[in-house]
């Protein structure tokens, strides 16, 4: 008898090209929309390095290879990003962005819905100001 297999987040989306092309649209997103300045701001000039971060943390978040973690350990997303003032206006914006983006890129509703819920809480958690 053959075990059954488990489908992680990141094969159910599409993989790596999904992944890439999530992070890709996000901060495309964050870097043109007007409703998401206050976000902008508190990121570098060049994205590029957010960016290609974002995309490793994902990758391993939604069960993908650990590639952040290999490359750079535990997360600590919330000390990591303490330098950045993030209100609720900047964690509203970013939540904008990210919800756009998987809308555009993940074609599954149901899946959008389990990735979104613990994002959301995840972006609640990472505010650091009133």
């Amino acid at each position: 008898m053959t075990e059954p297999q488990t489908t992680t987040l990141y094969e159910a989306i599409g993989g790596d090209a999904t992944v890439r092309a999530l992070t890709q649209r996000f901060y495309e997103l964050m870097d043109s929309l007007p409703e998401a300045a206050r976000c902008r701001a508190v990121h570098p000039p060049d994205l590029t390095g957010s960016e290609e971060k974002f995309y490793e943390y994902l990758t391993g978040w939604l069960g993908g290879p650990p590639i952040y973690v290999q490359k750079r350990g535990h997360p600590m997303l919330r000390r990591r990003h303490f330098i950045a003032g993030i209100g609720p206006a900047e964690r509203d914006e970013w939540l904008f962005c990210f919800t756009r983006a998987l809308e555009e890129t993940v074609s599954h509703p149901k899946l959008r819905e389990i990735i979104l819920e613990p994002i959301t809480r995840l972006a609640h958690h990472m505010q650091n100001k009133e």
